[in-house]
């Protein structure tokens, strides 16, 4: 019976491997694409959003790594429609709650507005989906970036050197 598992476990595992696109690891704004997901109002809110998660500082910041579009493909590509709707409701919930708190749009508000509104929002059950989906997304977007895997990580493909005239004995 515990061999039945595994094997469930096993192809789930593998068609998760297999759903990932090719462009998830090591990806660039030009690999990514542009999405259709969202209109250019609604990408500049989520360029904010992720800004907020990952801060510029003396290395570049989310936005300026242009996570949103990873953000937006993933969730088009790999999601499901529930996700996806999540995601719209979340992005209008941010700006309806920035415009109720601070009586500006999220773009304008300053960053401890910013941090103050998605930590609110993480703490509300209607909120907390869209932030956990998001805030996942960003720092998955990021970390698998180029810039974090060459400049950050020292990412090296092929580990180790090959030495071919090191004489053996």
């Amino acid at each position: 019976m515990k061999r039945r598992a595994a094997m469930k476990s096993l192809g789930v595992a593998l068609g998760g491997l297999v759903a990932l696109p090719a462009w998830a690891n090591s990806w660039t704004p030009d690999s990514v694409g542009n999405s259709t997901l969202l209109a250019l109002n609604d990408e500049i809110l989520l360029a904010e959003i992720v800004e907020t998660f990952i801060p510029e500082t003396n290395t570049p910041g989310a936005k300026t790594l242009k996570v949103q579009q990873f953000v937006q493909r993933m969730i088009q590509d790999c999601y499901d429609d529930t996700a996806k709707k999540t995601f719209t409701q979340g992005l209008l919930k941010t700006e309806e709650l920035a415009l109720k708190a601070n009586n500006k749009p999220f773009v304008q508000c300053n960053a401890k507005q910013r941090s103050d509104l998605l930590l609110q929002m993480s703490n509300d059950t209607a909120t907390k989906p869209f932030i956990g989906l998001v805030k996942n997304l960003t720092i998955r977007g990021y970390t698998n970036s180029e810039y974090y895997l060459v400049n950050i990580a020292k990412y090296n493909i092929a580990p180790g050197f090959y030495n071919g005239c090191v004489p053996v004995g």
